[in-house]
């Protein structure tokens, strides 16, 4: 189970690395002004969602659960971190809206929208479980 865990925690760090970097793209795509730059944001985008973060995060989900299977965790500190990991599904396929609108040319917000949106969501849940992992406090 050790090597479960291992692979579980390899796999949502380089998610997290996604969900952090994307909206960062985005900055600088929203900043962009040249028909080159755009291009080459919109592939970098699709690559890095489609190519990387989608499968860490099928990973991470997956081992994740095995982990619960295998372990059997319980306690009210497990609802929450399910509560925090579905706040980050729903961040990712957000992120996954937001490239097909920069994709069709109909990117609605500006850099400073995309400069919060880099870090508010999912900087708290990253340090929610964490402690919910670590500490179990309930």
């Amino acid at each position: 189970m050790l090597w479960i865990k291992s692979f579980h925690i390899i796999f949502m760090v380089a998610w997290f690395a996604g969900l952090f970097y994307l909206p960062r793209l985005f900055v600088y795509h929203a900043q962009a002004e040249d028909k080159t730059s755009i291009e080459r944001f919109k592939i970098m985008e699709r690559k890095l969602y489609i190519g990387i973060m989608t499968p860490c995060m099928v990973l991470t989900l997956g081992l994740g659960m095995w982990l619960w299977l295998g372990y059997g965790f319980r306690g009210g500190w497990l609802h929450a971190k399910l509560a925090l990991v579905l706040v980050l599904v729903a961040h990712h396929f957000y992120l996954g809206k937001l490239i097909r609108d920069f994709k069709d040319d109909r990117n609605e917000h500006g850099h400073v929208f995309y400069r919060w949106l880099n870090e508010i969501p999912v900087l708290p849940a990253l340090i929610g479980i964490v402690i919910l992992v670590v500490v179990k406090p309930f």
